[in-house]
């Protein structure tokens, strides 16, 4: 267990947390939420002791082992990656370094014996004979090869480091273990065997995260960070989110009565537990909703952009058409003989183990990348509008965001730009803000505005839910549910993934995978696997 007693942190005016007490028992895994800015990552540096609250304590029982994602992707480098993994557990590893160097010891004595004797059975103790086992199926798991378990942390790539130091928070059963963003960087078969690998964790787990399908899968409460406070509820993601909503709604239902509205409530808690019994977690999440009462479940202050996406006119049959479409990088096939049509009221999903694939297949659509061979070619009744994963080029610039979203409105009035504004969360003086100073969201915000004024049948979105917070994300995904057009799309959300794409389309080395299906589907399709691997084996140049 870890608690916190009257903790409470302030920079300057700004207070991040007030008096917060709470306990996090074992057992359970907690998803920590709260806008941007709230302070999640604070809170978990606070829990982990790489922060000192200003007034308050932190609780960890004596002999408890705490583990952590660690954020610096280079302190490893000069150690192979199945060592950097074992370094987690670091009483069993500053064991292990004693006993090679007493062992190493050219005159080597008694007293040395007995020494080495006490650290071989505390060694034992902590199941040191399966250390490099258990750290190479974590490595394995986490889609690192076999060929890479020995080579030092230096020579692998951004994402082979984020895997290596997620399996070192993971190592060795740790009582407490905070984890911060952990599925960035994974493809969904990596994300799925986290979600497995937590579902049998016996301990304690707080997890930040952006991704509503991993919280929903692994977590039994949410703890919510909202005005400095931090308030627990028994229950996945998508329970609280949806019934904070269900709350808000009735809040502002001043007409309907109190029993009816408390009715509602109760036959909303019967259907999220009879839906947990479906989960992995089944029993125990299933209990604690049991145990919920109506008076548990309260509206979020939290505000959410409005996005919707309307077309100016309706597309044609004819949408898109691409035929035998390949690019290199480097002399690498990213894809190769690409040949598809994309139909009416399609919503594909782009994936391919390599992110190149879907950015440099989109930025051929609209002509700023070219392929190596093939051709594509749009519907004449199509209006398209693309959403780029690097943005930058379009805020290099002094403009506040009222001149900058004019630019691309074909109405130029200063309020219906700054009603806009507004419903994209930019009210009052954030109106005025200039567009080079924006946050990563707020950016993300402003291109989904721009896009909106264009109006297009068609949206095509490479990652469009990076640097979102969770309200944003949700509301892009209701959006996209409901937008009557035509979609492609890249992202590493699954559940965003799942709940819009009607079709998935993967790139690959030696051509394309195209089923009409769920993603949640397409993962765990056995003839799709086995096709998934034949297609990414030595590619055809």
């Amino acid at each position: 267990m870890i608690s916190t007693n009257n903790v409470s942190l302030s920079y300057g005016k700004r207070t991040l947390f007030e008096d917060v007490t709470i306990k996090f028992i074992p057992g359970n895994c907690y998803g920590l939420i709260g806008a941007n800015g709230a302070g999640k990552s604070t809170f978990l540096k606070i829990l982990s002791g790489d922060i000192d609250p200003n007034t308050g304590t932190v609780d960890i029982p004596a002999n408890s082992r705490l583990a952590v994602l660690k954020q610096n992707h280079f302190e490893y480098d000069d150690y192979p990656a199945l060592q950097t993994v074992i370094m987690g557990h670091k009483r069993l590893w500053s064991i292990m370094e004693e006993k090679d160097a007493i062992y190493a010891r050219p005159d080597f004595n008694e007293e040395d014996g007995l020494r080495a004797a006490e650290l071989e059975g505390e060694f034992a103790d902590l199941e040191g004979w399966n250390a490099e086992y258990e750290a190479a199926e974590l490595l394995s798991g986490l889609g690192i090869t076999e060929d890479l378990h020995h080579s030092q942390m230096r020579d692998l790539s951004g994402s082979e480091k984020v895997r290596v130091l997620l399996a070192q928070a993971l190592f060795g059963n740790p009582d407490i273990l905070l984890l911060d963003e952990p599925t960035n960087h994974l493809d969904a078969e990596s994300i799925m065997w986290l979600e497995n690998f937590l579902d049998n964790f016996q301990n304690t787990v707080i997890v930040v995260s952006h991704d509503r399908h991993f919280l929903d899968a692994v977590c039994t409460h949410v703890a919510d960070i909202d005005f400095g406070k931090i308030k627990m509820y028994a229950g996945n993601y998508s329970f609280w989110y949806h019934s904070s909503q269900l709350a808000l709604k009735q809040r502002s239902d001043a007409n309907k009565k109190t029993e009816d509205k408390r009715k509602e409530l109760e036959e909303f808690i019967r259907r999220f537990s009879a839906n947990a019994s479906k989960s992995k977690q089944a029993t125990s999440r299933a209990k604690l909703l049991e145990k919920l009462t109506v008076d548990d479940i309260q509206p979020s202050s939290r505000k959410y952009p409005y996005i919707a996406f309307k077309p100016e006119r309706e597309a044609g049959n004819q949408i898109l058409n691409v035929e035998n479409l390949s690019k290199y990088v480097d002399g690498q096939p990213i894809f190769t003989g690409i040949s598809f049509m994309v139909d009416k009221g399609d919503k594909i999903a782009v994936i391919g183990r390599n992110d190149l694939a879907a950015s440099s297949f989109f930025k051929i659509l609209f002509e700023e990348d070219q392929a190596d061979s093939g051709e594509y070619k749009w519907g004449t009744t199509i209006t398209s509008s693309f959403f780029p994963k690097d943005n930058q080029e379009f805020f290099d610039t002094d403009l506040n965001l009222v001149d900058w979203l004019r630019q691309f409105s074909v109405e130029k009035d200063e309020s219906f730009i700054r009603g806009f504004l507004g419903r994209m969360l930019f009210s009052g003086e954030e109106s005025l803000k200039k567009a080079n100073v924006l946050s990563g969201g707020e950016k993300v915000r402003c291109m989904f505005s721009r896009m909106m004024l264009q109006s297009g049948n068609v949206l095509v979105f490479d990652e469009p839910t990076n640097h979102l917070d969770l309200e944003s994300i949700q509301a892009l995904n209701n959006s996209l549910r409901e937008f009557d057009g035509t979609i492609l799309f890249s992202s590493h959300d699954l559940q965003f993934v799942d709940t819009i794409a009607n079709r998935i389309i993967e790139l690959t080395p030696n051509g394309i995978i195209d089923k009409r299906m769920t993603y949640e589907e397409y993962l765990s399709d056995e003839t799709i696997k086995e096709l998934r691997k034949k297609m990414y084996a030595t590619a055809v140049v």
